[in-house]
C-alpha cells in the first residue's frame, strides 16, 4: 500500500490549494472551519489573504516536493493556531455533537493529518538541533495523525445518528437505495472506521477503506452538490483532503511509523 502515500499527498495539496483559495473568495479563515474573526479587530480579510496564499504555498510545496515536510507542518501549526485552539472556548459553551464539534473535528483532522502527511516526505534540517528532530519523529507524526483523524471520524460517526434527517438530504436523489439507511451505513463505517485507526494493528487497513469511502462521497456528494450550486465551495476540498490524509496514514513506508 505504500504506492497510495503519493496520491494521498497529491489529493491533500490539490485540496489545499482549493482551501486557499477560498480564503480569497470568503474573506476569512476557512481551512478548519475556523470562527469568526473578532469584532473587536481590524485586518480580518487581510489576514485571510496572507493565510490563504500561505496556504496554497504549502500546497505547491508538497507537489513539487520542495521542502514539503516544512510546509505540512506550517499548514498543521497555522490551523492549531487559528482554527482548533479558538474552537475550544466555542466547544464549552456548545451542546455535544452540535455543528460546532463538526467545525472543530475538521480543524482537528488537518492538524493532525498534515502533521502525518509531513513523516511521508523527505527529512529536513537548519531549523536547530531541537526543532530539527521534533520535524522528522515520523513515528510520532503519524501517531498524532492517526488518533486526531480517528477520533474525527468516530464523531462525524455519530453524528450521521444524531441529525439522520440532515445527512440524509445530502444524499442525491439519483443515488440508488434509502437515503437513510445509507446514511446509518455511512455512520456505522465512519466509526468503524475511527476505531480502527486507534489500533496500530489495524490501521492501515481502516486508513485505506475509509478514504475510498470519503474519496467516492468527494463525487457522490460533494462534487454533485457543488455543480448543483448548493454547497458553500468548501466541503468539496474538506472531503478530497480528508481522503488524500487517510490514503497517507494507508501508505506509511513501514509498520514502526504505527508503533
Amino acid at each position: 500500500m505504500t504506492r497510495i502515500a503519493p496520491f494521498g499527498r497529491s489529493l491533500y495539496a490539490i485540496a489545499l490549494i482549493g482551501l486557499g483559495s477560498t480564503h480569497f473568495v470568503f474573506g476569512r479563515f476557512t481551512t478548519g472551519r475556523a470562527p469568526a474573526w473578532p469584532s473587536s479587530l481590524s485586518g480580518g480579510s487581510v489576514w485571510a489573504y496572507l493565510t490563504g496564499t500561505a496556504l496554497i504555498a504549502v500546497g505547491l510545496a508538497i507537489l513539487a516536493r520542495r521542502r514539503g515536510r516544512s510546509a505540512a507542518i506550517l499548514a498543521a501549526a497555522l490551523v492549531f493556531v487559528w482554527a482548533l485552539l479558538r474552537h475550544i472556548p466555542v466547544l464549552t459553551t456548545s451542546a455535544f455533537l452540535s455543528g460546532a464539534w463538526t467545525d472543530a473535528g475538521k480543524a482537528l483532522t488537518f492538524v493532525g493529518g498534515s502533521l502525518a502527511l509531513a513523516a511521508t516526505l523527505p527529512w529536513e534540517g537548519g531549523g536547530g538541533r531541537l526543532v530539527t528532530r521534533l520535524m522528522n519523529r515520523d513515528s510520532e507524526l503519524v501517531t498524532v495523525g492517526r488518533f486526531c483523524l480517528g477520533a474525527t471520524l468516530i464523531l462525524n460517526g455519530a453524528q450521521h445518528f444524531v441529525f439522520t434527517a440532515g445527512v440524509a438530504s445530502l444524499i442525491p436523489a439519483w443515488f440508488p437505495g434509502n437515503a437513510v439507511f445509507w446514511t446509518y451505513f455511512g455512520g456505522t463505517a465512519l466509526i468503524a472506521g475511527g476505531v480502527g485507526l486507534l489500533i496500530p494493528r489495524t490501521a492501515r487497513w481502516a486508513a485505506l477503506l475509509s478514504g475510498l469511502m470519503i474519496f467516492s462521497w468527494f463525487f457522490i456528494v460533494h462534487l454533485s452538490r457543488e455543480i448543483a450550486g448548493v454547497a458553500d465551495g468548501i466541503a468539496v476540498f474538506e472531503a478530497l483532503a480528508m481522503a488524500g490524509m487517510l490514503f497517507v496514514i494507508a501508505g506509511v513506508r513501514s509498520p514502526q511509523y504505527l508503533a
